[in-house]
C-alpha cells in the first residue's frame, strides 16, 4: 500500500486542505444532530473518516474535470463546491438545498463545479463516468471523470462493465475505490476473494491499479495526480484503491455493532484530520493557528445551520421542474 512523507507539500498548502477536511467533518456531525432531532427528511449516509479522499483527489483535478459519487458523498459535493449550508439546507428539504430539497442526502449535486451527482443505485454511476469521460475525448477538452466508489460495489455487474468498456476504449476516467472494510453490514473480505476487491480484479481488465492509505490526503493526492496525468496523455484508466474506514454506522439507522471490539478505535488512531494535523505541526505550523482552523470550520457550520433552518421548504409546485435539460416534466421523443 502506497504511503506518503511530507517531501513537496508546505504548511500553507496542507493547512488548506485541513480546513476542507474540518469543514466537512462538522458539516457531517451537523446532519447527525439534525437527524437526530428530526430536521432531517430521509435517511443520511455519513463520510466522516472519508475526508483525505474527497480533499486529496480534488487537490489533484482541473475545475473542469467531472466527478460522480455514491450516496456517501456529502465529502465529494463540498470539495466541488457545495456550501454547508446548501448541504444541510438539502437534507432538510429547504427551497435553498443543493438542489432545491429534491435530491436529499443521497442526491447532493453541484454540476456547476463538475460534481455530476450522488447515485443510491450501487455501481450505477460507474458506466456514466465512462460516457462523461468518452464525452471529454470527442470534445477534445483533455478532461478526466473520476467515480467514487463503495467496495460493495466491485460485486456489482456495472463496476466490471464499466472498466472492460474503459479499458476497450482507452478512456480518460478514473475508478477510485473507498474501500472501508464494509458492503453496509457485512465485511467485505466475507464475500470477495481478493483482498483488495478493486485493485486485485483491474488486472483482468488490464488496467493499472494501485491500493494507498485513503486516509492520508497527500497519498491521496499525489496517487491522483499521477493517475489524471496518465489519462490527460491518453493513456487510458486506473484503478485506485483508498483504505479507509467510516466511523458512524451505514446509516443512521445502523448502530454498528457488527465491527468487531477495537476495531473502531484502532481507525480513529488513522483519522484523517489527525493525521493532517500531525504533519501540519512537524512542518512547523503554529498549534494555534491549526487548532483556529478547526474552530473557524466549526462556526461556519454552526451559521449554515441556522441559515438552513431559515430558509424556505421546498415548493411542491416546482417539484416536476428541473427533470429534464429544459426543465420541464415533459418526456420528449
Amino acid at each position: 500500500m502506497s504511503t506518503g512523507n511530507i517531501t513537496g507539500v508546505g504548511a500553507e498548502q496542507l493547512l488548506d486542505w485541513y480546513e476542507q477536511m474540518a469543514l466537512i467533518r462538522a458539516t457531517e456531525q451537523a446532519a447527525y444532530d439534525l437527524f437526530m432531532t428530526g430536521q432531517v427528511k430521509g435517511t443520511t449516509h455519513l463520510a466522516a473518516g472519508h475526508e483525505a479522499i474527497a480533499v486529496g483527489a480534488n487537490a489533484a483535478l482541473r475545475p473542469d474535470d467531472y466527478v460522480f459519487a455514491t450516496y456517501r458523498g456529502h465529502h465529494h459535493a463540498m470539495v466541488r463546491g457545495a456550501s454547508p449550508q446548501e448541504c444541510l439546507a438539502e437534507l432538510m428539504s429547504k427551497d435553498t438545498g443543493v438542489c432545491r430539497g429534491k435530491g436529499g442526502s443521497m442526491h447532493l449535486t453541484k454540476a456547476s463545479g463538475g460534481m455530476l451527482g450522488s447515485y443510491a443505485i450501487v455501481g450505477a454511476h460507474l458506466p456514466m463516468a465512462c460516457g462523461a469521460a468518452w464525452s471529454a475525448r470527442l470534445r477534445g477538452t483533455n478532461q478526466v471523470a473520476v467515480a467514487f466508489f463503495g467496495d460493495g460495489a466491485t460485486n456489482i455487474g456495472a463496476f466490471h462493465e464499466a472498466l472492460n468498456l474503459a479499458a476497450v476504449w482507452s478512456l480518460p476516467v478514473l475508478f477510485i475505490c473507498e474501500n472501508n472494510l464494509y458492503m453496509e453490514y457485512t465485511p467485505i473480505a466475507a464475500v470477495t476473494s481478493m483482498p483488495n476487491p478493486a485493485a486485485d480484479r483491474a488486472a483482468g481488465h488490464g488496467i493499472p491499479a494501485e491500493v494507498i492509505d485513503g486516509n492520508d490526503v497527500v497519498v491521496v493526492r499525489d496517487a491522483v495526480e499521477r493517475a489524471a496525468a496518465r489519462a490527460r496523455a491518453g493513456e487510458g484508466p486506473t484503478v485506485l484503491e483508498a483504505r479507509t474506514y467510516r466511523h458512524f454506522g451505514h446509516s443512521r439507522t445502523d448502530p454498528a455493532r457488527y465491527r468487531p471490539e477495537g476495531e473502531l478505535e484502532e481507525w480513529l488512531t488513522r483519522d484523517p484530520l489527525g493525521l493532517a494535523r500531525d504533519r501540519l505541526l512537524a512542518l512547523g505550523a503554529p498549534e494555534a493557528d491549526v487548532d483556529g482552523v478547526a474552530e473557524r470550520a466549526k462556526r461556519e457550520v454552526a451559521e449554515a445551520i441556522v441559515r438552513a433552518q431559515e430558509g424556505p421548504d421546498a415548493d411542491p409546485a416546482q417539484a416536476l421542474t428541473d427533470v429534464w435539460a429544459d426543465g420541464g416534466a415533459v418526456w420528449r421523443t
